[in-house]
């Protein structure tokens, strides 16, 4: 295939893995107040799209982490093996989305492009120290906002302490609006750059931009189709997010939801990459812990976990098997 025909090809699908991220994920900023009934799954949504669309629009700090991290040289490898990585993502996470399964977009892209890179020209292509960072982040993160969502859930407990549980359930309804509008703008925010990072990096690897910039067609490319999946809906994994882990009441969602924000919001000014899934199931374990450990649903927790671990190494071995093919082509 010409050169030019594999980088539009690059393009649309990362746009189509940025759309399929964008109902994939939805659950993240909008399940706790749908679940609380603080708003209507609708509007929720709507809500959610927009927010999506302007925090995508802020920052490239994340995009240039991943098209600038992940190889050592864009020119050593090729653009086939680019479009494996998106298609091995791409397949695991409509598989994990048909299985309401909130695995990690930022895991299956990730991996999608270590095994694409590891069959194609070998391990040594790979920027070992800026995956190391990478993986780290996605790593540390969720741990992290486990810790600090029990911290933030006790310290609004004990703020509250002497008030009303029935007019507090009222008042912490409409502060989840707030809450709910910061996750969905911080999710937009760190999540839509990871595609523009990599059709950034195809760019490079095909000659068409000298340095690791991020041009705003792409910016508003990505956006709009982060944008759009998000507006679609990801009904199946908002219940699994809403309800399965820890079944919230109004002030938990808001605590969970503004400690998810903060989390993305310090990671996305660090430049790091981390996934929205793992936080906000982060915090949603840490605050049920905070009020009683026995009321999260670890069973739930443990199957996500394994859903988590085996990301990575699943999506690299599909794009492996996906690069065979089309070496074969």
């Amino acid at each position: 295939m010409p050169e030019h025909w594999l980088i539009w090809l690059i393009v649309l699908l990362a746009i189509l893995f940025d759309y399929i991220n964008g109902f994939h994920d939805t659950a993240n900023a909008i399940a706790t107040s749908v679940s609380t009934r603080a708003i209507s799954p609708r509007n929720a949504i709507f809500m959610a799209a927009i927010l999506n669309f302007t925090g995508a629009m802020v920052s490239t700090g994340v995009a240039k982490t991943i098209g600038g991290d992940l190889v050592s040289q864009p020119s050593e490898i090729s653009l086939e093996v680019i479009v494996a990585a998106l298609i091995g993502a791409i397949v695991w996470n409509i598989a994990t989305w048909y299985f309401c399964i909130p695995s990690s977009s930022s895991h299956s892209l990730i991996g999608g492009v270590i095994g694409a890179v590891c069959i194609s020209v070998g391990p040594a292509a790979l920027d070992s120290d800026g995956i190391g960072k990478i993986i780290l982040s996605l790593v540390l993160s969720p741990v992290i906002a486990l810790a600090i969502g029990y911290l933030v859930m006790i310290a609004i407990l004990w703020i509250v302490r002497n008030r009303s549980p029935l007019l507090l359930n009222r008042q912490f309804r409409k502060m989840q609006l707030l809450s709910a509008s910061l996750m969905a703008f911080s999710h937009g925010a760190n999540d839509a750059q990871k595609a523009m990072g990599i059709i950034a990096l195809a760019l490079v690897t095909g000659g068409y931009l000298e340095a690791m910039e991020i041009p705003i067609w792409v910016k508003l490319a990505c956006a709009t189709s982060m944008a759009l999946g998000t507006s679609v809906g990801g009904w199946r994994i908002i219940s699994t997010m809403g309800t399965k882990i820890f079944k919230m009441e109004s002030i938990n969602g808001f605590a969970a939801d503004l400690n998810s924000a903060l989390v993305i919001f310090g990671a996305t000014f660090l430049h790091l990459p981390v996934s929205t899934t793992h936080v906000v199931s982060g915090s949603i374990m840490g605050v049920g812990s905070a009020k009683r450990v026995r009321a999260v649903h670890w069973g739930v927790a443990r199957s996500m976990l394994i859903a988590w671990v085996v990301t990575i190494p699943i999506s690299a071995a599909i794009s492996a098997g996906i690069y065979w093919l089309l070496s074969l082509i």
